[in-house]
């Protein structure tokens, strides 16, 4: 079966070839933003698939020239007046990163272009994730009042040194070769050789690891990162970014921009200040806890702090955020708290509190509740209505 170019309306493509199942984010208009549509469909076919003895290999790619650009940023912001109105996809979304992480099946990530916040969840955590020249990733979060999410409190906690706070707070760019140096990615094959690549694995008919892996190490290539690259600037990096807040974080990077030779601090001082105070808190909280935490610990601590930021606990930032970037375009957020010193350390801890009303995030704990079970007697069913 294949719904290819019957349905180029739909948000996500599915392909059936033999054995391969072929995934395309199919909104290339609007970057392959993921939508609560894609949410759902992408979740029912993984369930699908580890289930069915027919499938043994999934292919993920973007349409046009982005991966996923990350969550539908205006869902959140045209349902911030409706009470809880985004929790259900919300919910799915952080069901659907656990069970990425933990799938059954091979699975490769094509990437040939932007992968950002949320959209990179479903490049990173794949058995194989491919990128190329033109792949570019970020977790820009913290700009506009979000949080590093979708299981990145986890992944960055995890990176060398402290570049996972460097990359959070900063929404520093990497690409192609760089996420393979840092392991980020696990493949670096030039654009021009992606479309043979993809049809030599759909050949394959198979899912086996070792396979798939040498075939796709046929078409890819050593990397060797740029001089100028971030990851040259590691002992920079670590001095700074393990300061102990985000206002002592500043002021190291400050004193180092003033050294020869690192100009290239300037600009990204310049993008931190301009981010949400509130944001860049809660963003270094949660990935210094990463470090001790489990996989399912990050899910549930992300799945929290999401939820207040919906809620506007302790912050409106988020919804202004999004209203300066995507809304009005103006790019002239008004934070509040205004400044790093206006934030209520206490407030930030109470947003990382478990919810006294029974929606918290349950990862499953039995192969029976691998999928929907848990999902449809959680007490999350309590919000849905």
């Amino acid at each position: 079966m294949s719904q290819g170019d019957q349905n180029i309306d739909e948000p996500v493509v599915i392909e059936e070839k033999g054995s391969v199942r072929l995934t395309v984010l199919n909104r290339p208009r609007q970057l392959n933003v993921i939508s609560p549509e894609v949410v759902l469909k992408l979740a029912e076919y993984l369930e699908l698939w580890e289930k069915d003895n027919q499938t043994k290999l999934i292919l993920i790619k973007g349409a046009g020239r982005a991966f996923s650009a990350g969550g539908d940023l205006k869902v959140f912001y045209h349902g911030q007046e409706s009470k809880d109105s985004c929790l259900e996809v919300v919910y799915r979304m952080y069901w659907l990163c656990y069970h990425i992480h933990t799938y059954k099946k091979t699975q490769v990530s094509l990437v040939n272009g932007i992968s950002m916040g949320g959209g990179a969840s479903l490049m990173v955590p794949m058995k194989f994730s491919v990128v190329t020249e033109k792949t570019v990733f970020a977790t820009p979060e913290a700009s506009f009042g979000f949080h590093t999410d979708c299981g990145f409190s986890y992944i960055h906690s995890h990176l060398p040194g402290h570049l996972g706070e460097f990359l959070a707070l900063t929404g520093a760019r990497l690409n192609g070769k760089e996420l393979v140096a840092i392991g980020m990615a696990t493949h670096f094959v030039p654009s021009g050789k992606l479309m043979d690549l993809e049809a030599q694995l759909v050949s394959l008919d198979s899912g086996d690891v070792d396979v798939v892996r040498s075939t796709i190490e046929e078409f890819s290539e050593k990397v060797n990162i740029d001089k100028d690259s971030i990851l040259n600037k590691q002992s920079v990096i670590n001095e700074c970014f393990s300061k102990e807040s985000v206002k002592q974080i500043i002021q190291a990077f400050e004193a180092e921009a003033s050294k020869e030779g690192n100009e290239w601090i300037t600009p990204v001082i310049k993008g931190l200040k301009r981010s949400s105070p509130t944001g860049l808190k809660i963003v270094l909280r949660s990935i210094r806890e990463g470090r001790k935490q489990t996989l399912s610990d990050c899910l549930k601590k992300e799945f929290r702090l999401t939820v207040n930021i919906l809620r506007k606990t302790i912050s409106p930032d988020m919804y202004e955020g999004i209203r300066a970037l995507t809304i009005d375009k103006d790019n002239s957020p008004k934070w509040n708290p205004a400044t790093l010193d206006e934030v209520d350390d206490e407030k930030i801890n109470s947003v990382l509190k478990p919810f006294e009303d029974d929606i918290e995030l349950q990862i499953p704990e039995t192969e029976e509740n691998r999928w929907g079970g848990k999902y449809e007697t959680s007490g999350y069913a309590s919000v849905r209505g």
